[in-house]
């Protein structure tokens, strides 16, 4: 007889944790050891339950998913991760394989495939979702340079071109520049589409 997988489970939605414990204790091979709402809960419940697999969602409160992902990477590397995501993101994707993260999994598949998904990262395998990765290979990489991008995300946030200009020590003008730049970079119509654009392909924080 195996030992059963041994599962962390990190979702902050009580009624998806719920149905996913429900749905991963029916597995004769599998645990649950450690249920947990909070990002920043993550690293404490692993070293103290050494599951085999956490299981995490990629939006929690305290320390988003990836982040927790990385630091068990750091201080848990024998505990594989597998990051459940209602995101579709390219770039997400992307932080995800920073992260050391050896699956990635779309929060809407069929059960089934959890579970195939829990066995595959425990065998040492990496598992990602098909549609994710065809929306990773299809994405463009930015064509912003890094400066741009930058006072993208600061007008993004918000501010107006004097204030980007005084916080990155440029002159008004130059952040003008950058902003027209970026916007026909992009085939942006004005400076709030270039930004959603950018939003929507991930290449602003």
């Amino acid at each position: 007889m195996h030992m059963a997988i041994r599962i962390l489970l990190a979702e902050d939605m009580n009624m998806i944790r719920g149905a996913l414990v429900a749905l991963l204790d029916l597995e004769p091979d599998m645990e649950v050891v450690c249920e947990l709402e909070r990002g920043d809960q993550i690293l404490d419940g692993a070293l103290r339950h050494r599951p085999d697999v956490a299981v995490i969602d990629i939006d929690l409160p305290g320390l988003d998913g990836l982040s927790a992902a990385a630091l068990l990477a750091d201080r848990l590397p024998d505990c594989r991760t597998l990051i459940l995501t209602s995101l579709g993101r390219p770039g997400t994707l992307r932080r995800a394989l920073a992260a050391q993260v050896a699956g990635f999994l779309l929060k809407d598949a069929p059960p089934h495939e959890l579970a195939a998904a829990v066995r595959s990262v425990v065998a040492g395998k990496r598992v990602i979702d098909s549609q994710l990765a065809l929306s990773a290979w299809n994405s463009m990489e930015s064509p912003l340079t890094g400066r741009e991008t930058e006072v993208l995300q600061l007008a993004a946030e918000g501010l107006e071109p004097v204030e980007i200009a005084r916080q990155l020590k440029l002159s008004t003008g130059t952040v003008r520049n950058y902003l027209t730049t970026s916007v026909s970079k992009l085939n942006a119509r004005n400076r709030v589409d270039a930004i959603k654009i950018a939003r929507d392909a991930d290449w602003l924080t």
